[in-house]
């Protein structure tokens, strides 16, 4: 890979035309070879290649411009497109918008259409745009998809450009007053002009109501003009609103509203349907990351929660709450068998895990960025007095507020490395929702065994949006409380000291306050100790203490989840974490499609393992994805491996916030591998 080179694509919208905003839509990323640039600065711009799908077009001559409430007339039909679309619902936050989402999505999995559901919100409680994208795919693919065939636009302010985001041969449904006029006027797209709000004036008689079931009208438009089936959006309402069944009827209503006029007044003239399939649902459920790690925690045997609320994790310990009150709770007594702390912030909340877990019980907390920043002394103190802990860091974009409500895997350098000095933690990397609820139960096990703080790095799209899964397992497996002796225990040894490594392993000896022995006791110190507790300020102690929990760090290795790994012996390979695995699966597909073939290593934790050196060994290169704009893991890699390994890598960076979709990987890798090609034939 001589002569690579580093670039970056930059995202610019030009209102000009709707053309020059649609190709602006392409995602910010960069690739940054590990050897030298050309040039003086070392960097050159050039476009990505766009390697997206054929569009579809819509012929005959350019029609007059509609009417105000008006539908809009192509020529012709073109070829029918089924259960491959993506639907984005433009609305207003606050305005109920997120049930009809749900419902809608809901019921498309209903009919056993595979669905891959993304919301973006603002950061306000209300008033502020909101997007949600529903995207249904025969391949049951689970990332976001890069362009929008069918959109609900029902929100004047950003009418202009989510209809300038519309892929050509798409659809706009919109509200009836909405303007379609300018660069809203587009021949390339079927217009559906739908008197939302007149109807929802006529038809709901409660006023209050009004402005959140007028979404619940577009889902009966959609259902209409799609081919949903209503028994499935009345099964999805059911399951909505089941703590509030009287509601499901009223939404219903509200849906055949929608429904009833589309069918009346919407003559279908565009290509999209949604038929039943089979085989691809079955069995399966929808689930959020955070629900699924609450879950985890439940059967990691978490008795003890400490959290200040922060989007995006607020909704982990929310969920776990309810789980807690529905099996932790004797509902005979009343008596809570768990205990959870809404503390005054950040800080206190990690200091309250840590001393739940010095007294014996399993305890976490969930936080994100800058939750994390404050909780970066008391992580030093885990580590150092080593202390168990199970951290959950729902990563957001930063720095600063940054983002909020935003996705970015921006803390994996921070997490690994937090608090200062010499700190090195086991942080687990969960890519899926069914790992979300494994690390979460595995991440107690390794806290215990090796007696520090262990992170659980998701993000905001892992955690927050819905994902298909299969059913959760039941756990088998015994809880793992690592070395820990007992009264039986600390009669049959002669001494034993808490900082002391008995077997090579790094990992001490501890007891648990309360065991009932003259001695069990010592000292916890977050200061100079030596391997029996006792103060010391000695270097050559000092050093030994480090380098022995160094020792515990190189032990983790072997514990830690192994990578995930996929290989035909392609000479280049793709290495990623969490959920960018989502993009990459259809980025192989992809790049499949145009005749270049990839191997695929997931990492699924740090420390790294002995698999990951080996399998960076075995290629010519290696494309490290990552959804931040330093290259961290790639960084971190560097950090541990050879020069001549180092060579062989090439970051691929996405950090707009937005969730990685499978063109960020498969344009820059096209670009890197079609040169890489003609000069192995070159040279054959």
């Amino acid at each position: 890979m001589g002569g690579r080179t580093s670039w970056e694509v930059a995202n610019v919208r030009s209102a000009r035309s709707a053309e020059s905003v649609r190709e602006a839509r392409r995602l910010p990323l960069r690739i940054t070879p590990s050897g030298p640039l050309p040039g003086s600065d070392g960097t050159r711009s050039q476009p990505a290649r766009a390697t997206a799908a054929p569009h579809l077009r819509i012929s005959g001559a350019r029609p007059r411009a509609a009417g105000l409430g008006e539908n809009r007339q192509p020529m012709s039909i073109p070829t029918r497109v089924v259960n491959d679309l993506t639907i984005q619902a433009a609305t207003v936050n606050g305005s109920g918008s997120q049930s009809s989402n749900l419902v809608l999505t809901k019921a498309i999995f209903r009919m056993g259409i595979p669905v891959a559901p993304k919301n973006v919100f603002p950061s306000n409680i209300e008033g502020l745009p909101t997007w949600f994208d529903v995207r249904v795919s025969p391949q049951g693919y689970q990332c976001r998809g890069r362009e929008v065939d069918i959109l609900v636009a029902l929100n004047i302010g950003t009418w202009n450009t989510d209809v300038a985001g519309v892929k050509s041969g798409g659809v706009v449904i919109h509200e009836a007053k909405y303007p379609v006029a300018g660069p809203t006027a587009r021949d390339d797209l079927t217009y559906y002009a739908v008197p939302f709000a007149q109807l929802a004036k006529e038809k709901i008689s409660a006023e209050g109501l009004r402005k959140y079931l007028t979404n619940m009208i577009y889902v009966g438009v959609l259902a209409q003009l799609l081919g949903i089936e209503t028994e499935a959006i009345r099964s999805a309402l059911l399951d909505q609103f089941r703590k509030k069944p009287a509601a499901v009827e009223t939404n219903m209503q509200a849906v055949m509203v929608g429904y009833d006029y589309a069918a009346e007044n919407l003559e279908k003239r565009d290509a999209y349907g949604l038929e039943r399939m089979t085989g691809l649902t079955d069995g399966r459920i929808l689930m959020e990351g955070n629900q699924a790690s609450a879950l985890g925690a439940l059967m990691g045997g978490a008795t003890v929660a400490a959290w200040y609320p922060i989007t995006p994790s607020s909704s982990l310990c929310e969920n776990f709450i309810a789980y807690c009150d529905r099996f932790r709770t004797d509902h005979e007594s009343g008596e809570k068998r768990y205990v959870v702390i809404q503390a005054e912030d950040e800080l206190a909340a990690i200091g309250m895990v840590f001393g739940a877990t010095w007294a014996g019980a399993r305890a976490f907390t969930s936080t994100s960025g800058p939750g994390l920043s404050l909780m970066a002394e008391f992580a030093g103190l885990g580590y150092y007095a080593e202390l168990p802990a199970v951290i959950f860091d729902v990563q957001r974009v930063g720095p600063s507020t940054g983002l909020p409500t935003r996705t970015m895997q921006g803390d994996v350098a921070f997490a690994y490395t937090l608090s200062h000095g010499d700190t090195r933690h086991i942080v687990l990397l969960p890519g899926s929702t069914e790992e979300n609820y494994e690390f979460a139960m595995e991440a107690f096990d390794l806290a215990d065994r090796f007696q520090t703080p262990v992170f659980v790095l998701t993000d905001l799209d892992l955690g927050m949006n819905l994902w298909m899964a299969d059913p959760l397992p039941y756990p088998e497996k015994a809880y793992d409380r690592g070395k820990v002796l007992d009264a039986e225990a600390l009669e049959k040894v002669k001494a034993w000291g808490r900082y002391r490594d008995t077997d090579g392993d790094g990992i001490p000896w501890r007891t648990l306050p309360g065991t009932p022995s003259t001695e069990a006791g010592f000292f916890t110190r977050g200061s100079g100790h030596d391997e029996d507790a006792r103060y010391s300020e000695r270097p050559e102690v000092y050093q030994r203490v480090l380098d022995r929990i160094a020792r515990k760090h190189e032990t983790a290795r072997e514990w830690v989840p192994e990578p995930v790994i996929d290989e035909q012996g392609n000479p280049a390979a793709i290495l990623a974490f969490g959920s960018s695995h989502f993009a990459v699966l259809e980025a192989r597909d992809q790049l499949r499609d145009a005749g270049v073939d990839v191997d695929y290593m997931r990492l699924r934790a740090l420390p790294f393992s002995p698999e990951v050196a080996a399998f960076i060994e075995r290629h010519d290169r290696v494309y490290v994805v990552e959804q931040n704009r330093d290259g961290q893991m790639y960084s971190l890699l560097r950090q541990e491996l050879s020069g001549r390994l180092i060579d062989k890598m090439v970051s691929i960076r996405h950090y707009n916030g937005v969730p990685i979709d499978a063109h960020a990987i498969t344009d820059p890798v096209l670009d890197a591998e079609r040169p890489a090609a003609v000069k192995v034939q070159r040279s054959a």
